[in-house]
């Protein structure tokens, strides 16, 4: 069985014209959801790309793996899906990457690896990669005549001359690059060309940087849609009003990084943008599936698409990923079981809750292998094969955000809050959120009557007793799941004795 597994950075899980979003188009992952299993309650452990990307290749909780923020370091004694498939006899490539930030006892002095948290995944072989530093491409860019930035990080983003859309400008500025010689056709291109000539088995990772920032699209993909049209944003009044909700969402919206503009039409012009770059990405999965056609390949190749984490995108005045609403955690993914003995589940929908941390033992059990001890997460194979219901299955979604920074402590300051204080723990099932901070008051949302969670039922005396209960689940949650990758093997008269718990 050969594994494309595709990441596109920062993709919202309602951003998909399969489940009925009023603005964006994605016919060709339409066509993979209808040609494979759409799960529709999908989310990310963990923001931003690092710790997320973290618990995606170890299938660890951000508990355990302990990679809490863009450049703290991934421990290298835990594996992960490229070490376990290599084990198969699997090559595993990337194109693109993996921002994983290296364990500095494995490397030397002068490693570049110990001056970026964008190092490579252990056990993946790069044939292109690129990240905030994309040298292939602009190398290529170079060599063909076009002119490049100085600083080549800001090749992703330098737009044509002239004003910008909230500047009077029809519509929103383009890419200096045309379509076809940007960076995500430059991946895909390398991508397809490795597919022409894979040996079986193969495994590869895309990730493509699209739809994060900037939000910079090339032509026609800047003009695709309105901003006037987009869909309005669901926040409060004015950033004051939303900040009343918790002091951590008061001091977050004080952070100018995180705070969306003010200016509506800017706003709109990026949301705008940010569809574009969502169905240029799709049409780049649409050559993909193509090239898998023509190959052959579509027949053995296991297919999987799905992000790191969402975006706020001017929801709550926020812009980016973080802390505890929806909007940073709910993502697509979609799985193509090229066995026939999943033509039955085909344009199936799964509505349990599904989590990042499932797609690492989801991989190696396709492939055979065994799955690690270590891995929170539970393979998706079951679903794929019509079991809609699989025994024991998680009736909820966990996840963790970690906003200490080692280099500055002002959150800190401003929460009262020591270093390891800076942490957040979520729990939400199809009625209720509850949000735990470590330092600070919580957090109680009731989803069916407020959807868009503004309305903090932690003190309401009528939810008291389901407080204390949500409490509780997420102290069993993070009990069960605490790190335990030798605690199945008891030494004995006899030698070791190894028993591991079922995968529930």
């Amino acid at each position: 069985m050969n594994l494309l597994f595709i990441t596109a950075d920062q993709w919202r899980g309602d951003c998909l014209s399969a489940l009925g979003h009023p603005t964006v188009k994605t016919p060709n992952l339409d066509a993979l959801a209808q040609d494979g299993v759409l799960f529709t309650r999908h989310y990310a452990n963990a923001v931003p790309c690092g710790p997320s990307r973290a618990s995606l290749h170890t299938g660890m909780y951000l508990q355990n793996h302990r990679s809490s923020t863009n450049g703290t370091p991934l421990d290298a004694r835990h594996t992960n899906w490229a070490l376990e498939l290599g084990r198969e006899g699997y090559d595993p490539v990337l194109f693109g990457y993996t921002d994983t930030a290296r364990d500095p006892r494995e490397e030397i002095a002068e490693s570049p690896w110990l001056k970026t948290y964008e190092g490579p995944l252990p056990g993946i072989r790069p044939v292109c990669m690129m990240g905030t530093w994309p040298t292939p491409w602009t190398d290529w860019l170079k060599a063909n005549g076009h002119e490049v930035p100085d600083d080549i990080r800001f090749a992703y983003g330098v737009r044509r001359d002239g004003p910008d859309y909230e500047h009077g400008a029809p519509v929103p500025r383009p890419l200096i690059y045309d379509k076809d010689i940007n960076d995500t056709a430059f991946l895909t291109n390398h991508l397809i060309d490795y597919l022409k000539s894979a040996k079986n088995p193969f495994a590869a990772h895309l990730s493509l940087l699209r739809p994060h920032p900037p939000w910079v699209a090339s032509e026609p993909y800047n003009a695709m849609y309105d901003p006037e049209t987009v869909p309005d944003f669901s926040r409060r009044d004015t950033v004051e009003d939303e900040g009343t909700q918790h002091p951590w969402l008061a001091h977050q919206l004080a952070q100018k990084l995180f705070q969306a503009p003010g200016n509506e039409k800017k706003l709109r012009r990026m949301k705008a943008v940010y569809y574009g770059l969502m169905s240029e990405v799709d049409h780049h999965i649409g050559r993909i599936m193509a090239a898998l056609k023509e190959t052959g390949l579509i027949d053995n190749t296991l297919v999987i698409f799905t992000s790191d984490h969402g975006e706020q995108m001017g929801d709550h005045w926020l812009i980016g990923k973080c802390g505890y609403f929806d909007g940073s955690y709910h993502i697509p993914l979609i799985v193509r079981d090229p066995r026939p003995s999943a033509n039955q589940t085909r344009g199936a929908r799964v509505n349990r809750f599904t989590e990042n941390v499932d797609l690492m033992p989801t991989m190696l059990d396709f492939a055979g292998h065994p799955i690690p001890v270590q891995c929170d997460g539970k393979s998706l194979r079951s679903f794929l094969e019509g079991d809609k219901d699989p025994a024991g299955w998680r009736s909820q979604a966990h996840w963790e955000f970690d906003f200490r920074d080692p280099a500055d402590d002002k959150a800190e300051r401003a929460l009262d809050l020591t270093l390891h204080q800076c942490t957040m723990n979520i729990i939400r099932d199809e009625r209720y959120k509850y949000v735990h901070f470590t330092g600070s008051a919580p957090l109680f949302f009731d989803l069916e009557k407020d959807p868009g969670e503004f309305t903090n039922r932690a003190t309401d005396p009528a939810y008291t007793s389901r407080v204390l209960d949500y409490a509780q689940k997420l102290l069993s949650w993070r009990m069960q799941h605490d790190e335990q990758t030798l605690t199945h093997i008891a030494l004995t008269d006899g030698g070791p004795v190894a028993r591991p718990s079922a995968r529930y």
